[in-house]
């Protein structure tokens, strides 16, 4: 046992989730032949969930992550902050 205290981050964990579903919404995209990044645009400015393939669950795991905070992550990950 260790006397060091761990410290962990909800936030980065959370971003760290976001960044996987987009992986997997990405990938399964990609796979189906679609444009990925012209999908994902086309649901982030629409919210018409549509624009995502239901292909490996792909549909359900973007609707988990709320949008808002979907564009703040990828702001902040674009300006490296």
């Amino acid at each position: 046992m260790t006397d060091r205290t761990i410290k962990f981050s909800i936030k980065e964990e959370h971003e760290k989730e976001i960044r996987e579903s987009l992986q997997a919404v990405y990938n399964a995209l990609k796979e189906k032949g679609y444009n990925p990044i012209s999908q994902i645009v086309g649901y982030i400015l629409s919210e018409d969930p549509t624009y995502i393939t239901t292909y490996n669950n792909a549909r359900s795991i973007i609707r988990r992550v709320d949008r808002d905070e979907l564009l703040q992550s990828l702001v902040k990950n674009y300006l490296d902050l």
